[in-house]
């Protein structure tokens, strides 16, 4: 038997038959592998297309961020289609990740920085973690009139280990405050509102900023920056909020903050510290960081009994 007849009954087929038949038909192999391949080309476009389509949507509605969940299920993309559209796009510079699965949408006056001013999208990515958080040190400084800063990190107060990272020329600096002490320190009251196109983003009021800048100064610029910010902002912190506020804090920043309080002439905001001062059990140093290069010049420094510090930097101060 040659040859296969459709309308032959199958018992009547032998195995050469049906080997033959095997051989016949194996070479439309080919085009069932171009038909998917043609399907995966096809479903990357249309994943491109309308992808492309949902950032400006998004923007049209003054919306400049998404979440991958988000846009997959709005454009129902499989999560292969929806990655190589989104970084086809990135390529293109219409999209920037800071965190995997949050995308921000750039417009064209981002793209020469490479990214949103963080205050535009930084609530919706903590959100996104899961997370609260505060703007604080330089950037929160700076918001409140510290006009020496100028803040070349955007930097945020959460209770969790977070890598710094950049994106463009930005650079988001996470610090990290103990979940107990920012549960207490993070109070409405005690926050702020700094307002963008996209928004709004909790800020430091001005009493956490100066007792985050005096408790982180090492992130800050130092002693230095810290007393420049204390002299900027101080007159504008309540001595009642700042006095209650400091409660959560290390007993040694806030005597750093009296001091600097009172070397910049805000008398009020200084007294406000001093009941921590008297409850102090040992002198400290003005500046942790700073080490004599030998014990016998350690006793060289100017000790200052009111606020139990060992002025051990010298502090400077433009007026």
């Amino acid at each position: 038997m040659n040859g296969i007849d459709p309308g032959a009954s199958s018992d009547l087929w032998s195995q050469s038959d049906l080997d033959g038949a095997s051989n016949r038909i194996a070479p439309t192999a080919p085009i069932i592998c171009i038909s998917i391949a043609f399907l995966s080309v096809f479903e990357y476009k249309r994943g491109m297309s309308t992808l492309d389509r949902y950032l400006d949507d998004q923007l049209s509605r003054g919306r400049a961020y998404f979440t991958r969940e988000e846009a997959r299920v709005a454009l129902g993309l499989t999560a292969e289609a929806f990655l190589a559209a989104a970084g086809r796009l990135a390529r293109k510079q219409r999209l920037a990740s800071p965190r995997r699965g949050f995308y921000l949408i750039l417009r064209p006056e981002d793209r020469i920085s490479g990214a949103p001013d963080p205050v535009r999208w930084i609530d919706p990515l903590m959100d996104y973690l899961g997370l609260d958080y505060r703007i604080s040190l330089l950037r929160a400084a700076a918001f409140h009139g510290a006009s020496h800063q100028a803040a070349m990190v955007f930097q945020v107060i959460v209770p969790k280990q977070l890598r710094a990272f950049d994106i463009g020329r930005h650079r988001l600096q996470f610090i990290y405050q103990a979940p107990a002490a920012f549960a207490k320190a993070n109070l409405p009251d005690r926050l702020g509102q700094m307002k963008s196109e996209a928004g709004f983003a909790k800020v430091a009021g001005v009493e956490l900023t100066l007792l985050d800048c005096a408790r982180y100064f090492h992130k800050a610029t130092g002693i230095n920056g810290v007393a420049q910010i204390a002299k900027d902002i101080g007159a504008g912190a309540d001595p009642r909020k700042l006095a209650n506020a400091a409660g959560v804090y290390e007993n040694a920043a806030v005597r750093r903050l009296g001091y600097l309080l009172e070397r910049a002439g805000h008398a009020h905001q200084a007294k406000a510290l001093e009941p921590f001062a008297r409850k102090a059990k040992s002198i400290k140093p003005l500046d942790p960081s700073v080490k004599p290069v030998t014990e016998s010049l350690a006793g060289l420094h100017e000790r200052n009994v009111k606020w139990m510090l060992v002025i051990n930097e010298p502090v400077e101060i433009d007026y």
